[in-house]
């Protein structure tokens, strides 16, 4: 159970630092918002204490919300990242032969070690 936990978290962590193969989170959104709050900083010392203010809270606003949303994306597509792939029927059938094997193995070796 511990193997899986850490493939999952390493899983996420690979697909937080790599780019998507499919459509990549986009984070311009973010960095609008950003800018937006560092113009409304500038514009507080310069006697526009209203305007810069209102901007600034603006900006926060939008870099909280998209920030979300782009998160959201990027844990979406780690999520995918981690899927373990389908089995075939063939796969199925070859694990079942495995199990079927191992206790035909066990029960003749619990037969006849006592």
């Amino acid at each position: 159970m511990k193997r899986l936990g850490s493939i999952i978290v390493c899983a996420v962590m690979f697909s937080l630092l790599t780019p998507t193969s499919g459509a990549p989170a986009d984070d311009t959104k973010v960095k609008e918002g950003m800018s937006q709050i560092e113009h409304g900083a500038k514009k507080i010392p310069s006697s526009q204490i209203g305007d810069g203010v209102q901007e600034t809270a603006k900006g926060i606003g939008t870099t909280v919300s998209e920030g979300a949303k782009y998160s959201g994306e990027k844990l979406k597509d780690a999520g995918r990242a981690a899927e373990s792939p389908a089995k075939s029927a063939w796969g199925h059938a070859r694990d079942g032969a495995i199990s079927v094997g191992h206790s035909v193995k066990s029960f003749f070796t619990s037969l006849f070690s006592n």
